[in-house]
Protein backbone atom coordinates (compact mmCIF):
# COMPACT_ATOMS: atom_id res chain seq x y z
CA UNK A 1 0.00 0.00 0.00
CA UNK A 2 1.55 3.24 -0.84
CA UNK A 3 2.66 5.82 1.95
CA UNK A 4 3.30 9.73 1.92
CA UNK A 5 6.34 10.61 3.00
CA UNK A 6 4.93 10.95 7.01
CA UNK A 7 4.22 7.08 6.99
CA UNK A 8 0.99 7.55 6.77
CA UNK A 9 -0.88 4.87 4.45
CA UNK A 10 -3.26 6.87 1.55
CA UNK A 11 -5.58 3.86 0.11
CA UNK A 12 -8.99 5.94 0.12
CA UNK A 13 -9.51 7.81 -3.31
CA UNK A 14 -12.41 10.28 -3.25
CA UNK A 15 -14.02 10.65 -7.07
CA UNK A 16 -14.90 14.16 -8.44
CA UNK A 17 -17.20 13.12 -11.48
CA UNK A 18 -19.08 16.41 -11.65
CA UNK A 19 -18.50 20.36 -11.02
CA UNK A 20 -22.12 21.06 -11.27
CA UNK A 21 -24.90 20.71 -8.95
CA UNK A 22 -28.50 21.11 -8.84
CA UNK A 23 -28.66 22.76 -5.68
CA UNK A 24 -26.56 25.93 -4.35
CA UNK A 25 -26.22 25.89 -0.96
CA UNK A 26 -25.53 29.09 0.53
CA UNK A 27 -21.55 27.91 2.04
CA UNK A 28 -21.02 26.03 -1.76
CA UNK A 29 -22.26 27.76 -4.54
CA UNK A 30 -22.84 31.58 -5.31
CA UNK A 31 -26.05 31.48 -7.70
CA UNK A 32 -24.32 34.16 -10.34
CA UNK A 33 -21.10 34.05 -11.87
CA UNK A 34 -19.91 30.25 -11.67
CA UNK A 35 -18.38 28.97 -14.19
CA UNK A 36 -18.36 24.94 -14.52
CA UNK A 37 -15.77 22.74 -17.04
CA UNK A 38 -16.72 22.30 -20.49
CA UNK A 39 -17.34 18.78 -21.02
CA UNK A 40 -13.96 17.78 -22.50
CA UNK A 41 -11.99 18.99 -19.60
CA UNK A 42 -13.99 15.83 -18.00
CA UNK A 43 -11.91 12.37 -16.95
CA UNK A 44 -14.37 10.51 -19.21
CA UNK A 45 -15.87 6.62 -17.50
CA UNK A 46 -12.71 5.17 -19.35
CA UNK A 47 -10.35 7.23 -17.88
CA UNK A 48 -11.86 7.06 -14.32
CA UNK A 49 -11.82 3.24 -14.69
CA UNK A 50 -7.86 3.79 -15.91
CA UNK A 51 -7.17 5.95 -12.52
CA UNK A 52 -9.05 3.11 -10.40
CA UNK A 53 -7.18 0.28 -12.47
CA UNK A 54 -3.96 2.23 -10.90
CA UNK A 55 -5.23 3.00 -7.40
CA UNK A 56 -6.47 -0.81 -7.06
CA UNK A 57 -2.35 -1.71 -8.00
CA UNK A 58 -1.24 0.54 -5.82
CA UNK A 59 -2.98 -0.70 -2.91
CA UNK A 60 -6.04 1.72 -2.50
CA UNK A 61 -9.01 -0.31 -0.88
CA UNK A 62 -12.22 2.63 -0.79
CA UNK A 63 -12.96 4.85 -3.10
CA UNK A 64 -16.00 7.47 -3.02
CA UNK A 65 -17.82 8.90 -5.64
CA UNK A 66 -18.73 12.57 -5.53
CA UNK A 67 -19.21 16.04 -7.14
CA UNK A 68 -21.05 18.87 -7.68
CA UNK A 69 -23.61 16.66 -7.56
CA UNK A 70 -22.52 13.29 -9.12
CA UNK A 71 -26.11 11.84 -10.19
CA UNK A 72 -26.60 14.37 -12.83
CA UNK A 73 -23.82 12.68 -14.58
CA UNK A 74 -25.46 10.84 -17.75
CA UNK A 75 -23.03 8.32 -17.54
CA UNK A 76 -22.92 8.02 -14.10
CA UNK A 77 -23.54 3.77 -14.00
CA UNK A 78 -20.61 3.18 -16.17
CA UNK A 79 -18.97 5.52 -14.10
CA UNK A 80 -19.60 3.35 -11.14
CA UNK A 81 -19.16 -0.04 -12.82
CA UNK A 82 -15.65 0.50 -14.17
CA UNK A 83 -14.52 1.33 -10.75
CA UNK A 84 -16.07 -1.97 -9.49
CA UNK A 85 -14.58 -3.54 -12.53
CA UNK A 86 -10.94 -2.08 -11.47
CA UNK A 87 -11.62 -3.33 -8.02
CA UNK A 88 -14.05 -6.36 -7.15
CA UNK A 89 -13.39 -6.47 -3.77
CA UNK A 90 -13.07 -2.44 -3.22
CA UNK A 91 -15.70 -0.60 -1.36
CA UNK A 92 -17.53 2.16 -3.24
CA UNK A 93 -19.50 4.97 -1.89
CA UNK A 94 -20.99 7.85 -3.23
CA UNK A 95 -22.14 11.49 -1.36
CA UNK A 96 -25.04 13.18 -3.08
CA UNK A 97 -28.44 15.11 -2.28
CA UNK A 98 -30.28 12.51 -3.02
CA UNK A 99 -33.15 14.32 -5.14
CA UNK A 100 -32.04 11.77 -8.05
CA UNK A 101 -31.94 8.79 -6.15
CA UNK A 102 -35.75 7.42 -6.83
CA UNK A 103 -34.41 6.99 -10.65
CA UNK A 104 -31.37 5.47 -10.24
CA UNK A 105 -30.68 3.94 -6.59
CA UNK A 106 -31.14 0.04 -7.83
CA UNK A 107 -29.15 0.55 -11.34
CA UNK A 108 -26.25 2.25 -9.34
CA UNK A 109 -26.63 -0.70 -6.99
CA UNK A 110 -26.75 -3.12 -9.58
CA UNK A 111 -23.69 -1.55 -11.24
CA UNK A 112 -21.49 -2.12 -8.12
CA UNK A 113 -21.81 0.68 -5.60
CA UNK A 114 -22.27 -0.53 -2.01
CA UNK A 115 -23.73 2.86 0.47
CA UNK A 116 -24.77 6.25 -0.24
CA UNK A 117 -24.14 9.71 1.86
CA UNK A 118 -26.98 12.13 1.68
CA UNK A 119 -26.47 15.61 2.29
CA UNK A 120 -29.30 17.20 4.32
CA UNK A 121 -28.55 20.35 6.51
CA UNK A 122 -31.88 20.47 8.17
CA UNK A 123 -35.63 18.69 8.25
CA UNK A 124 -37.44 22.22 7.87
CA UNK A 125 -39.22 22.82 5.08
CA UNK A 126 -38.91 26.50 4.92
CA UNK A 127 -35.01 26.47 5.99
CA UNK A 128 -33.82 23.74 3.80
CA UNK A 129 -34.84 26.03 0.68
CA UNK A 130 -32.55 29.09 2.45
CA UNK A 131 -29.86 26.90 3.24
CA UNK A 132 -29.54 24.62 -0.25
CA UNK A 133 -31.92 27.19 -1.64
CA UNK A 134 -33.64 24.90 -5.18
CA UNK A 135 -33.47 21.51 -2.59
CA UNK A 136 -37.29 19.73 -1.77
CA UNK A 137 -37.09 17.99 1.38
CA UNK A 138 -39.58 15.63 0.28
CA UNK A 139 -37.43 14.34 -2.90
CA UNK A 140 -34.41 14.16 -0.46
CA UNK A 141 -36.21 11.68 1.60
CA UNK A 142 -37.56 9.93 -1.04
CA UNK A 143 -34.07 9.71 -2.24
CA UNK A 144 -33.33 8.19 1.11
CA UNK A 145 -35.70 5.78 1.15
CA UNK A 146 -35.27 4.44 -2.37
CA UNK A 147 -31.19 4.29 -1.33
CA UNK A 148 -32.82 2.01 1.23
CA UNK A 149 -34.90 -0.39 -0.53
CA UNK A 150 -31.78 -0.36 -3.07
CA UNK A 151 -29.20 -1.92 -0.59
CA UNK A 152 -27.11 1.07 -0.78
CA UNK A 153 -26.60 0.73 3.45
CA UNK A 154 -25.67 1.82 5.93
CA UNK A 155 -26.71 5.33 4.64
CA UNK A 156 -25.17 8.31 6.64
CA UNK A 157 -26.38 11.65 6.24
CA UNK A 158 -24.15 14.74 6.11
CA UNK A 159 -25.24 18.30 7.81
CA UNK A 160 -23.00 21.24 7.25
CA UNK A 161 -23.32 22.85 10.59
CA UNK A 162 -23.84 27.06 9.75
CA UNK A 163 -23.86 29.85 12.34
CA UNK A 164 -27.13 31.79 11.91
CA UNK A 165 -28.38 29.59 8.92
CA UNK A 166 -29.16 26.11 10.59
CA UNK A 167 -26.63 25.55 13.57
CA UNK A 168 -30.23 25.46 15.66
CA UNK A 169 -31.23 21.95 13.60
CA UNK A 170 -28.85 19.74 14.72
CA UNK A 171 -30.88 18.29 17.89
CA UNK A 172 -33.80 17.40 14.90
CA UNK A 173 -31.20 15.45 12.98
CA UNK A 174 -29.83 14.07 15.22
CA UNK A 175 -32.93 12.82 17.05
CA UNK A 176 -33.59 10.82 14.03
CA UNK A 177 -31.09 8.02 15.27
CA UNK A 178 -33.39 7.19 17.90
CA UNK A 179 -35.57 5.50 15.47
CA UNK A 180 -33.81 5.38 12.02
CA UNK A 181 -30.21 2.89 11.38
CA UNK A 182 -28.35 6.20 10.32
CA UNK A 183 -25.32 7.56 10.57
CA UNK A 184 -26.13 11.10 11.17
CA UNK A 185 -22.67 13.36 10.82
CA UNK A 186 -21.98 16.94 11.58
CA UNK A 187 -19.74 18.62 9.65
CA UNK A 188 -17.87 21.41 10.69
CA UNK A 189 -18.01 24.41 7.59
CA UNK A 190 -14.27 24.75 6.11
CA UNK A 191 -12.65 28.01 4.41
CA UNK A 192 -12.13 27.69 0.74
CA UNK A 193 -12.83 29.84 -2.03
CA UNK A 194 -10.77 33.36 -2.60
CA UNK A 195 -9.70 35.17 0.58
CA UNK A 196 -12.78 36.36 0.98
CA UNK A 197 -15.13 33.78 0.76
CA UNK A 198 -12.64 31.94 3.43
CA UNK A 199 -12.82 34.52 5.92
CA UNK A 200 -16.21 34.82 5.87
CA UNK A 201 -16.46 31.08 6.06
CA UNK A 202 -14.04 30.80 9.26
CA UNK A 203 -16.70 33.54 11.00
CA UNK A 204 -19.33 30.68 10.33
CA UNK A 205 -17.53 27.62 11.58
CA UNK A 206 -19.31 26.14 14.64
CA UNK A 207 -17.64 23.98 16.79
CA UNK A 208 -18.81 20.59 16.84
CA UNK A 209 -18.22 20.94 20.89
CA UNK A 210 -21.10 23.58 20.28
CA UNK A 211 -23.26 21.13 18.54
CA UNK A 212 -22.56 18.23 20.95
CA UNK A 213 -24.13 20.17 23.75
CA UNK A 214 -27.04 21.41 21.85
CA UNK A 215 -27.97 18.00 21.32
CA UNK A 216 -26.96 16.51 24.83
CA UNK A 217 -29.27 19.21 26.16
CA UNK A 218 -32.40 18.31 24.60
CA UNK A 219 -31.45 14.71 23.98
CA UNK A 220 -29.27 13.29 26.87
CA UNK A 221 -25.76 11.78 26.75
CA UNK A 222 -23.83 11.21 24.12
CA UNK A 223 -22.13 7.45 24.47
CA UNK A 224 -18.98 7.66 22.65
CA UNK A 225 -18.61 4.64 20.28
CA UNK A 226 -15.03 3.65 19.63
CA UNK A 227 -13.37 4.13 16.52
CA UNK A 228 -13.04 1.27 13.50
CA UNK A 229 -10.34 2.72 12.19
CA UNK A 230 -7.91 5.74 12.98
CA UNK A 231 -8.41 6.96 9.84
CA UNK A 232 -12.06 7.16 10.82
CA UNK A 233 -12.76 11.17 10.08
CA UNK A 234 -15.49 11.20 12.33
CA UNK A 235 -16.17 11.03 16.06
CA UNK A 236 -18.70 8.76 16.32
CA UNK A 237 -21.49 8.66 19.76
CA UNK A 238 -24.83 6.83 20.10
CA UNK A 239 -27.80 8.34 22.37
CA UNK A 240 -29.26 6.03 24.66
CA UNK A 241 -31.77 3.97 23.16
CA UNK A 242 -31.04 4.99 19.60
CA UNK A 243 -30.80 2.45 16.79
CA UNK A 244 -28.41 5.02 14.82
CA UNK A 245 -25.00 7.31 15.53
CA UNK A 246 -24.02 10.57 15.99
CA UNK A 247 -21.43 11.83 14.37
CA UNK A 248 -19.26 15.05 14.27
CA UNK A 249 -16.26 15.92 11.71
CA UNK A 250 -14.49 18.63 13.11
CA UNK A 251 -11.58 19.97 10.45
CA UNK A 252 -11.41 23.40 11.72
CA UNK A 253 -11.67 22.98 16.11
CA UNK A 254 -10.05 19.34 15.78
CA UNK A 255 -8.11 18.49 12.92
CA UNK A 256 -7.63 14.75 11.96
CA UNK A 257 -4.59 15.22 9.74
CA UNK A 258 -2.31 12.90 11.31
CA UNK A 259 -4.53 9.90 10.77
CA UNK A 260 -5.43 11.26 7.16
CA UNK A 261 -5.47 8.50 4.36
CA UNK A 262 -6.84 10.30 1.60
CA UNK A 263 -6.26 12.19 -1.68
CA UNK A 264 -8.70 13.40 -3.65
CA UNK A 265 -9.38 13.13 -7.98
CA UNK A 266 -10.97 16.44 -9.62
CA UNK A 267 -13.49 16.25 -12.16
CA UNK A 268 -10.63 17.56 -14.65
CA UNK A 269 -8.46 14.82 -13.61
CA UNK A 270 -5.88 16.34 -10.96
CA UNK A 271 -4.95 14.84 -7.88
CA UNK A 272 -5.78 16.99 -4.49
CA UNK A 273 -3.22 15.68 -2.19
CA UNK A 274 -5.04 17.74 0.79
CA UNK A 275 -8.52 19.10 0.99
CA UNK A 276 -7.58 22.58 2.33
CA UNK A 277 -4.60 23.26 0.30
CA UNK A 278 -3.94 23.54 -3.71
CA UNK A 279 -1.48 21.03 -3.32
CA UNK A 280 -1.71 18.87 -6.50
CA UNK A 281 -0.49 16.27 -9.24
CA UNK A 282 -2.00 15.99 -13.09
CA UNK A 283 -3.46 12.81 -13.93
CA UNK A 284 -5.24 13.85 -16.97
CA UNK A 285 -2.09 15.42 -18.24
CA UNK A 286 -0.50 11.85 -17.67
CA UNK A 287 -3.20 9.87 -19.62
CA UNK A 288 -4.39 11.48 -22.57
CA UNK A 289 -0.40 11.91 -23.32
CA UNK A 290 -0.45 8.40 -24.14
CA UNK A 291 0.06 6.91 -20.08
CA UNK A 292 -1.67 3.27 -19.31
CA UNK A 293 -1.85 1.71 -15.59
CA UNK A 294 1.52 1.62 -14.83
CA UNK A 295 2.21 5.68 -15.68
CA UNK A 296 -0.52 6.42 -13.87
CA UNK A 297 0.57 4.26 -11.04
CA UNK A 298 3.28 5.54 -10.52
CA UNK A 299 2.19 9.01 -11.00
CA UNK A 300 -0.10 8.32 -8.07
CA UNK A 301 2.72 7.25 -6.05
CA UNK A 302 4.88 9.82 -6.65
CA UNK A 303 2.27 12.38 -5.74
CA UNK A 304 1.21 10.80 -2.60
CA UNK A 305 5.01 11.06 -1.07
CA UNK A 306 4.69 15.10 -1.75
CA UNK A 307 1.16 14.65 0.32
CA UNK A 308 1.23 17.50 3.36
CA UNK A 309 1.43 17.11 6.86
CA UNK A 310 -1.73 18.59 7.34
CA UNK A 311 -3.26 21.93 6.61
CA UNK A 312 -2.85 25.25 7.54
CA UNK A 313 -5.77 26.99 8.22
CA UNK A 314 -4.02 28.47 11.69
CA UNK A 315 -1.60 30.41 9.02
CA UNK A 316 -4.15 31.79 6.96
CA UNK A 317 -3.51 29.16 4.22
CA UNK A 318 -6.69 27.56 2.51
CA UNK A 319 -7.78 25.98 -0.77
CA UNK A 320 -8.70 28.62 -3.55
CA UNK A 321 -11.33 25.90 -4.87
CA UNK A 322 -14.05 25.99 -3.94
CA UNK A 323 -15.98 23.54 -2.29
CA UNK A 324 -18.20 21.94 -5.38
CA UNK A 325 -14.69 21.99 -7.65
CA UNK A 326 -13.63 19.39 -5.18
CA UNK A 327 -16.73 17.13 -3.64
CA UNK A 328 -15.65 17.36 0.19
Amino acid sequence: MPRDGHGRIIDYLRISVMDRCNLRCTYCMPLEGLRFLPEENLLTADEIALVARAAVSCGFRKFRITGGEPTLRRDLVEVVAGIRAAGPDVEIGMTTNGMLLPRMAKELKDAGLDRVNVHIDTLDEVRIRQVMRFADLQKIMAGIDAAEAAGLTPIKLNSVVVRGENDTDVVELARQTLTRPWGVRFIELMPMGDGEEAKLALSKVVPSQESMEKIIDSLGPLNPIPAVHASDESRNYQLSGAIGTVGFISPVSDPFCSACNRVRLSAEGKLLLCLLRDDEADLRAVIRSGGGVDAVSRALREAILLKPVGHALDEGIHASRRMHEIGG
